[in-house]
């Protein structure tokens, strides 16, 4: 049993490192490919060429969701889910979801301001301003994440599932009225997802689950419903997504129709939504598994025998009894 608890905490561990990795990259890439080069500008400007169309209409409906992103909110989001994490006694998982929230939006304003940079190629709107990630939409996506820290493991399938609604309600608003790009959002969801990855990864044994908790299969089930529910979301519409930025500019070769800003903008709602219920799809079983407590190892004592107790008898260290004949 001991081998098996440890060989499944090594291997929750190294998953928590391989997706850090991965986001920390995706970060890169996706900056490299819609940022760095004139494809990737030209398709989100687009977006915003469409965006701007809908934008008396978006605005009333989306403003309410873009205060969410606010500094207010941010402190507010920070006081809540470390408050919850204190009240059931998880300190070591509130002091981890305090690290996921300072971290992820630290490093948003980091890469933004002083690591990644833009050379305007097309376009106007902010041709030379860096905005790449969003740090509304990091407040937001941060928040949840950290949620999933500090709820009991029942509850986390749930809250896996409402963070990714909401990620995806911030990333929508901030791309229909024109605050961010596609690019800008989904380089957010990536920072938080290496944040919330590498905190599992690093956290020790047993810092928020504990035995005699929730019951075991229920919160597995939840939590692979929720997983393949989030999954099947994201991977076609991601698929949705590539395919519209491909056919933006009526690439010949794409074989496809139809082209311009209205399938650019179109693809950088699906690519919202992608990103939204993908990060969540990891996040939730690599919570589950590095939270779930683990065995001590240690013999626990033999159960009492049905039927007739029998008193403790003290035998005389002189004294060495015998078998009957």
């Amino acid at each position: 049993m001991k081998s098996q608890s440890s060989t499944a905490r090594r291997a929750a561990r190294a998953a928590g490192l391989v997706v850090a990795m991965g986001a920390a990259v995706g970060t890169w890439l996706v900056w490299w490919a819609m940022v760095a080069t004139w494809p990737g500008q030209r398709v989100e400007e687009r977006v915003f060429e469409t965006a701007d169309r809908f934008q008396d209409v978006v605005n009333p409906l989306v403003e309410p969701v873009l205060l969410l992103g606010s500094l207010p909110w941010l402190l507010t989001g920070l006081g809540l889910v470390c408050g919850i994490g204190l009240l059931r006694r998880r300190w070591v998982a509130a002091g981890l979801a305090a690290v996921v929230i300072i971290g992820s939006n630290v490093t948003t304003q980091v890469i933004k301001d002083g690591v990644f940079h833009r050379t305007g190629l097309v376009g106007e709107w902010n041709r030379d301003i860096n905005t790449l990630p969003s740090g509304h939409v990091t407040v937001v996506v941060a928040a949840w994440a950290a949620l999933l820290l500090v709820t009991p493991r029942g509850w986390r399938p749930l809250t896996a599932f409402a963070g990714a609604v909401a990620a995806c309600g911030i990333g929508l608003a901030t791309l229909g009225d024109r605050w961010h790009r596609p690019s800008d959002v989904v380089a957010a969801v990536l920072v938080v997802v290496a944040w919330t990855a590498l905190v599992c990864a690093a956290a020790p044994r047993g810092w928020a689950d504990r035995t005699g908790g929730d019951p075991a299969d229920r919160a597995d089930f939840s939590t692979w419903l929720v997983t393949t529910v989030l999954g099947v979301v994201a991977v076609p519409t991601a698929g949705l997504s590539v395919l519209a930025a491909a056919a933006t500019e009526g690439h010949t070769w794409t074989g496809l129709p139809w082209a311009g800003g209205l399938t650019a903008y179109t693809g950088g709602l699906l690519a919202a939504c992608a990103v939204s219920a993908a990060a969540f799809a990891v996040l939730l079983p690599l919570c589950q598994a590095t939270a779930r407590p683990w065995s001590s190892g240690r013999r626990s004592a033999a159960p009492a025998l049905p039927g007739r107790a029998y008193p403790r008898m003290s035998v005389p260290h002189h004294k060495v009894p015998t078998e009957p004949p």
